[in-house]
């Protein structure tokens, strides 16, 4: 049978919450997925600890926690580096480590990137509601008593039988490369494209735009070029889904992103792929955003790809 271990905060960063891989299936009730703003990170480090790769752990977004271990347990730290140190000594992304009782891992500010996961083997353990771990920031559903960690707060998590056997693993840089590096988001044609001329699409996907300041979980205002629309006149509400692009009356465009309102009336130009969804989750205020068009059978393709590359080819041996 499975034991509790625990991880006292000591300092809880800008935004720390527990994440998994979302809630999905409630749209309809106007509740939007949440979890892990950068999934492929999450997954990678739940593999690099032995965990399944839904299994909740820790989003930090823009400033990084400290955290001290009630006993010894294997952890990972995946996404952008925050400069982890454990009891002062630099730890590695990508790379799983054994942390033993009483000492503390320390991040910082972000060195690249929006956002870095701890995840311990195990698993953090929190009710799921609706299905779910993760912490739905906007409506304080789920996770922690519904919010971002705070200083004092105590976390559980499963402690596997017999302890904390460790055999060091880390993600191969062939996989990163694939995984994490793209110069440009990828993104379909909405299925309002057509309100939009060739001309409006073609500048859309040859410009460059900046993340504005305001970017949450629920969405990404973008600076840049904005796109006139053929007709002024706004949608009937519609449902709207993760990644769907917005194009609102000022013509900069909306990211709509893992906490997105269910529903709206503004006309979306282009979806971001799936595969590319986590990329969307690294992206910080100011920061340059680029995007490519392609077909819908090109996009399935790359998923394909994306999960067989996580599952099956992402990690090796140290």
């Amino acid at each position: 049978m499975k034991s509790l271990g625990s991880i006292k905060v000591i300092s809880s960063g800008f935004q720390t919450t527990i994440q998994d891989l979302g809630r999905y299936g409630y749209a309809h009730l106007g509740v939007s997925p949440s979890g892990a703003a950068d999934s492929v990170s999450l997954r990678l480090a739940n593999l690099l600890v032995g965990n399944r790769q839904d299994a909740a752990g820790l989003e930090m977004t823009l400033v990084g926690g400290a955290f001290e271990f009630e006993s010894s347990c294997v952890v990972a730290l995946a996404g952008s580096d925050f400069g982890a140190t454990l009891d002062g000594q630099r730890l590695p992304l990508w790379t799983s480590a054994l942390v033993k009782a009483g000492q503390v891992l320390r991040c910082g500010s972000t060195q690249s990137g929006a956002r870095s996961y701890l995840c311990i083997r195990g698993g953090v353990s929190v009710p799921h509601v609706l299905g779910s771990a993760s912490t739905h920031v906007m409506t304080s559903l789920g996770g922690f008593q519904g919010r971002p960690l705070r200083a004092g707060d105590v976390i559980s998590y499963q402690e596997p039988p017999g302890g904390a056997s460790f055999r060091p693993q880390r993600v191969k840089e062939t996989a990163l490369q694939q995984l994490v590096k793209r110069e440009a988001v990828r993104v379909t044609l909405g299925p309002q494209a057509d309100l939009f001329s060739d001309e409006v699409r073609s500048l859309f996907a040859s410009s460059v735009y900046h993340v504005a300041e305001q970017a949450n979980r629920m969405g990404l205002r973008l600076s840049g070029p904005p796109l006139k629309r053929r007709v002024a006149a706004d949608l009937v509400t519609e449902g709207v889904p993760l990644g769907a692009v917005q194009v609102p009356h000022d013509g900069e465009p909306i990211i709509l992103f893992v906490e997105h309102q269910t529903t709206g009336g503004y006309p979306k130009i282009a979806s971001v792929v799936s595969a590319d969804i986590h990329l969307v989750g690294q992206l910080r205020p100011r920061d340059v955003v680029r995007f490519e068009f392609i077909s819908v059978e090109r996009a399935v393709e790359l998923l394909g790809k994306q999960e067989d590359l996580i599952s099956t080819q992402s990690l090796e041996s140290l």
